[in-house]
């Protein structure tokens, strides 16, 4: 028996239910969902409080015993997990490119001067900023079935969701475009998830091992060391996307202004064996060029 954690929103639950999919009937499964506090402050910016509040209670969970594994989307974990546990598998990543959702059905071209688009993320903030100065871009929280209402209802002309979480939700027809990367980098570790468990747990491990895709994990670990090594949590601007193939990792990434004026952007190629490597290799060459003051900014 592995027991599952996982927080309660229908996008969790989705996710949960994949693993679940893929471990069954090999091995018995318990889903436990938990509310954590960041569902419980959902009113308050994330940036606010930090990326922990959506993983702590089920942190616990595990260390105490009472879990065996959290299944989280990878870009909800601090880029340092607690002592004793350990990301033990990322399964095959979703497409992390963002999606635009728009009210009448209209791409980002076609959005009106002045258009009202929501997003509680400073990242988007920062892009749709840097792409068009006219846009009013206005705080947009909940879930994903509260946004995309609230959008229907009026309250915004468009707003900026993960396209991996449209898909896992079954909802992705409703997208009126997906950004490319060239407007729209997206946040670390966006469109995979994590399995979570305690360190020394070899026989949960073994149990999961299969799920874990190879070109993912390098992804995440690229990506997660560039986080790393900026010090960078969800307050500041961060965006990056890695890509691993034929034993080679490459990776994109970018820490902007929050008012989206300003910008530094860099690249890197590496082994695949090394992933991490390239990370703080990317990460070095951003602060070299300014990156760790759009970070304070960003934190103050």
């Amino acid at each position: 028996m592995i027991r599952l954690a996982a927080r309660g929103s229908a996008l969790s639950l989705a996710q949960v239910e994949i693993i679940r999919q893929r471990l069954e009937p090999r091995v018995r499964v318990e889903v436990i969902t938990m509310r954590t506090t960041g569902d419980r402050l959902s009113h308050l910016d994330a940036a606010i409080v930090g990326k922990g509040i959506f993983t702590k209670e089920i942190d616990q969970a595990l260390l105490d015993g009472r879990a065996d594994v959290g299944v989280h989307s990878l870009k909800d974990l601090p880029s340092k997990l607690p002592p004793g546990l350990v990301i033990a598998a990322v399964p095959e990543r979703e497409d992390p490119s963002d999606a635009l959702i728009a009210h009448p059905h209209q791409t980002f071209a076609m959005l009106p001067e002045g258009a009202r688009v929501g997003t509680s993320s400073p990242r988007r903030r920062a892009q749709l900023l840097k792409a068009r100065a006219d846009l009013r871009v206005v705080d947009a929280r909940g879930n994903v079935d509260t946004r995309i209402r609230r959008l229907r209802e009026g309250n915004w002309d468009a707003i900026v969701l993960a396209r991996a979480g449209l898909a896992r939700l079954g909802r992705l027809h409703e997208a009126s475009e997906i950004f490319s990367q060239d407007v729209m980098l997206p946040a670390i570790g966006q469109g995979a998830l994590a399995l979570v468990l305690r360190e020394g747990d070899l026989a949960t491990a073994g149990a999961i091992a299969s799920l874990d895709d190879p070109s993912a994990h390098c992804e995440a670990l690229a990506e997660r060391a560039l986080l790393s090594r900026l010090e960078a949590g969800c307050r500041a601007p961060l965006a990056g996307r890695a890509s691993c193939s034929d034993g080679l990792v490459r990776l994109t990434a970018a820490v902007f202004s929050l008012a989206g004026d300003r910008a530094v952007r860099e690249e890197g190629f590496g082994s695949a064996d090394d992933p991490e490597a390239v990370g703080e290799a990317v990460a070095t060459k951003l602060l070299a060029r300014g990156a760790a003051e759009l970070v304070r900014e960003a934190r103050t």
